[in-house]
């Protein structure tokens, strides 16, 4: 009973949090990327600390020093949606590869819109390739990291999904380099639930992945060895229930 009742606070305040920030979104239109990301994303890092505060559930990263100083390219395991909110506390600046029709969800899509999130359709295969590069490159020109999910969607811990080859043609085709990243929220935020189980998620961020001379299939398999190895250690480490750590 506790557990729902924690889980329907933090969900009550997540909301909450979201109404409050709506009417700021207007106004940061004419300001640059970095004035809007700092405000669009005050909403995600209340979220965070709100998730400790009412349900128990921290996290915990190890290989900081892997974080360079430039932009980068960051894919990430995608187990829930908690990693989207986190990896803005953990990387700078970023923005994200996603699903074009995201962008259509009122409220949520105006945010990503904002953010100049990369939206693609993908379903039209060579062509949103080209699109992540494309659109890809400027972000990261700029000075905005990018974040992909290779296996495109959620899955369930244990499961390994297809990894897609757009963020390691992404970092052959703009020389940046990539950051891999693993972790184990779908062991605490699961997918399709309601529940949120106290605990501390681990996050681990793998060594950088120079993709010169190295070619699009071999970056590819290098970032899925990486993260599918180190997900089969965090995830059979018990869960640390009832964590004191600091997210």
């Amino acid at each position: 009973m506790m557990l729902w009742l924690r889980s329907l606070l933090f969900y009550v305040g997540m909301i909450g949090g979201l109404v409050v920030l709506l009417p700021f979104m207007p106004l940061v239109f004419p300001f640059s990327y970095r004035t809007r990301y700092w405000v669009m994303t005050r909403w995600g890092q209340f979220v965070i600390w709100w998730l400790a505060l009412t349900c128990n559930l921290r996290y915990r990263v190890s290989g900081r020093e892997h974080i360079p100083t430039g932009p980068a390219i960051i894919l990430s395991k995608h187990q829930s949606a908690w990693e989207t909110l986190a990896l803005q506390r953990i990387f700078p600046p970023q923005t994200w590869v996603l699903k074009r029709s995201l962008l259509f969800i009122p409220i949520f899509g105006w945010g990503l819109a904002l953010l100049e999130a990369i939206g693609i359709d993908r379903r039209a295969g060579r062509k949103a390739l080209q699109q992540v590069v494309e659109q890809g490159t400027d972000r990261l020109r700029r000075g905005i990291w990018v974040v992909i999910f290779p296996e495109g969607t959620r899955t369930a811990p244990g499961v390994r999904g297809k990894y897609n080859i757009g963020g390691a043609m992404l970092a052959k085709k703009s020389g940046y380099p990539i950051v891999p990243v693993a972790h184990n929220a779908g062991e605490f935020w699961r997918r399709n639930s309601v529940l949120k189980y106290p605990g501390t998620i681990d996050v681990v961020v793998g060594p950088v992945i120079d993709p010169q001379g190295k070619d699009t299939g071999e970056i590819n398999a290098m970032v899925e060895n990486w993260i599918e190895d180190t997900m089969t250690r965090i995830s059979t480490l018990p869960a640390p229930a009832g964590s004191v750590i600091s997210p």
